[in-house]
C-alpha cells in the first residue's frame, strides 16, 4: 500500500470510525486521536492488509480495542458529546434503501438524534449491525456477547426508534 492508497483508504473509513468511536463518549478531539491510532496500526500492518479476510471487522476491532485501552490509561468512562459535535459524525443517510430516499433531512436529523440516545451498548450493536453491517456473528465475536444477546439489542433499538418517530 502507497501512500496515496492509503490516504483514500483513510478517507474513506475514517468518518465510519470516529462515528463508532463516538459511541464511547469521547470528546471530538480524544476521539480524532484513537482514530489517528487506528490508521497508525494500519499503516505499521500495511504490508499484511491483504491477508485480512473482513477488513472491515478489523478495522472496528482495532478501533474498539484502541478506545477501551484509552479509556482504561486516563481512568474514567469517557464523557458525553455535545449536540454540536454529535452534528459533525452524524449518519449519513446509511439507513436509508432506494426507498426511503425520500425522507427529508429533517427526519434524518430526528433519527440520528433518536440513535445518539439509545442506551450504550443497544447503540453500538445498532451502528455496528445497521450501520456497519457487519454479520452477527462478528459482532457477537468483536463484543464478547452471544448472537441472542445482539438480537435482543437491535429489536431493542428498532423498537425504541419506531416509538420515538411516532410521538
Amino acid at each position: 500500500m502507497d501512500e496515496s492508497l492509503f490516504k483514500c483508504f483513510v478517507e474513506f473509513h475514517s468518518d465510519d470510525l470516529f462515528y463508532y468511536v463516538q459511541c464511547f463518549a469521547l470528546s471530538r478531539e480524544e476521539a480524532e486521536e484513537i482514530v489517528s491510532d487506528v490508521f497508525l496500526e494500519v499503516w505499521r500492518n500495511r504490508d499484511k492488509i491483504d491477508k485480512i479476510l473482513h477488513l472491515k471487522a478489523w478495522l472496528v476491532t482495532v478501533t474498539h480495542n484502541k478506545a477501551i485501552s484509552y479509556l482504561r490509561k486516563k481512568g474514567r468512562p469517557g464523557r458525553a458529546v455535545s449536540w454540536e459535535e454529535a452534528d459533525d459524525f452524524a449518519v449519513q443517510g446509511n439507513l436509508q434503501t432506494p426507498d426511503e430516499q425520500i425522507i427529508s433531512r429533517e427526519e434524518m436529523e430526528r433519527i440520528n438524534r433518536i440513535v445518539r440516545s439509545l442506551p450504550p451498548r443497544c447503540r453500538q450493536v445498532f451502528i455496528l449491525a445497521k450501520i456497519e453491517k457487519l454479520p452477527y456473528k462478528e459482532i457477537a465475536d468483536m463484543l464478547g456477547i452471544s448472537v441472542k444477546t445482539i438480537n435482543i439489542h437491535i429489536s431493542k433499538a428498532l423498537w425504541l426508534i419506531s416509538e420515538a418517530l411516532r410521538k
